[in-house]
């Protein structure tokens, strides 16, 4: 069974082609640039990638010219469309409605419209990737995969804001949280590590990348989140700052003048690391800028770390112990720096590392934890593609 995975973003749209009886990926790749200048799709199949820079206006267009790479024929991984047997979507936000992965109907994606307002950077572009991968593929299984839905089962005293209860019963103001898909895949991945003993283990996860948020995890269900309504809520990211008074933000509309627009753009794509810093939102310049002398880029790593070491202690608490401690993502799989400095002064959790194998765990599924400490430490890859596969094929069989 061939399965075809889309996760699309505001100006781009990543791709995997799977063989899922076999366990294999049969190609891969990014367009990128979707109505700018230098657009381009990029593709991996059969051992061979290549880059081409075309003219791509928008999303309808790049998923056509992901058809077609998929179907070339010097380096494509199909001979008819016909073959890709189902297509699995990301998609960000699922509001309460959607709590599992779901096939796509003209009802679904009508409601995954209405959720538009909750998440506006990212369910629109989905939502072109949607309608153009129905118009292409008409007769293909569709399912949406849900970025909220591993944290629905949360707790009311952990995702309701202490705000008027109102706003809650007739708006869906709430915590719904992020990067389900990731952290779905690596409690998966997890509980094989831990010998199928997930469901009676206290695991805290931390997905660290240029969006970061961390995650509790109680017999394998998440108990509590770092991101909140919205992905600016939580641990500082590249471009977030995460946990903020939202007081600031009157301020800058009051005492400023800054509009909404401003505003947005000011927590969505001028804060966190790169705002700190003032260098950039990519963790290895920032690190390279403080490695040089820069104050400003030190500064914006020690709070990085500090808010990641809080969020641990808090959910520790939340968690009523601790068992094991997971790093993903980008800068939680390959930089050891930067999980040293998370882990140290957490000894009285009972988290210690062992500092060699911290520093070989570079984009590797390995354990960095001291072999003596009562809780263990992990890098654990996460496969987002992997997982939306999985849960498309699942979806289609239940039908």
């Amino acid at each position: 069974m061939r399965v075809l995975t889309l996760n699309c973003g505001s100006s781009s749209i990543k791709f995997q082609l799977r063989n899922m009886d076999a366990g294999k990926v049969l190609a891969s790749g990014l367009v990128s640039r979707i109505g700018e200048d230098e657009s381009a799709i990029e593709t991996t199949s059969g051992g061979h990638s290549r880059t081409r820079a075309l003219d791509i206006p928008a999303h309808g267009r790049g998923l056509e010219l992901i058809v077609e790479s998929l179907l070339d024929e010097e380096y494509g991984a199909l001979t008819d469309v016909s073959e890709v047997a189902a297509v699995g979507h990301r998609v960000v936000h699922g509001g309460s409605c959607f709590t599992t992965s779901t096939l796509l109907t003209n009802g679904v994606i009508a409601k995954i419209e209405e959720l538009a307002h909750l998440a506006p950077l990212h369910n629109p572009p989905i939502l072109q990737g949607i309608r153009e991968s129905v118009r292409l593929l008409p007769r293909t299984p569709q399912v949406a995969v849900f970025d909220t839905a591993f944290h629905a089962h949360m707790p009311a005293k952990a995702h309701v804001y202490a705000l008027p209860y109102r706003l809650y019963a007739q708006s869906a103001v709430r915590r719904y949280g992020f990067h389900g898909i990731s952290f779905a895949s690596v409690a998966q991945r997890t509980d094989r590590l831990l010998g199928g003993r997930l469901a009676e283990s206290k695991v805290i996860i931390a997905h660290l990348g240029n969006g970061a948020s961390i995650t509790a995890v109680d017999g394998g269900v998440s108990v509590d989140t770092s991101m909140g309504l919205t992905p600016i809520e939580g641990l500082v990211m590249g471009t977030r700052p995460g946990d903020v008074d939202p007081g600031v933000v009157l301020f800058l509309m009051r005492d400023l003048g800054l509009s909404v627009e401003e505003v947005d753009h000011l927590l969505n794509k001028e804060s966190g690391l790169e705002g700190l810093s003032g260098v950039s939102n990519d963790m290895r310049e920032v690190e390279a800028g403080a490695s040089a002398g820069d104050e400003r880029c030190r500064l914006a790593l020690e709070v990085y770390a500090y808010r990641v070491k809080k969020y641990i202690g808090a959910y520790a608490a939340a968690l009523g112990g601790l068992d094991v401690l997971v790093f993903t993502a980008g800068v939680g799989e390959n930089d050891p720096a930067i999980r040293a400095a998370i882990c140290e002064d957490l000894e009285f959790l009972g988290v210690r590392l062992d500092p060699k194998a911290n520093d070989g765990a570079r984009g590797t599924e390995r354990e960095i934890g001291a072999t003596e400490a009562p809780v263990r430490v992990l890098v654990v890859p996460t496969d987002e593609e992997g997982f939306i596969a999985e849960q498309t094929v699942a979806v289609v069989a239940s039908l």
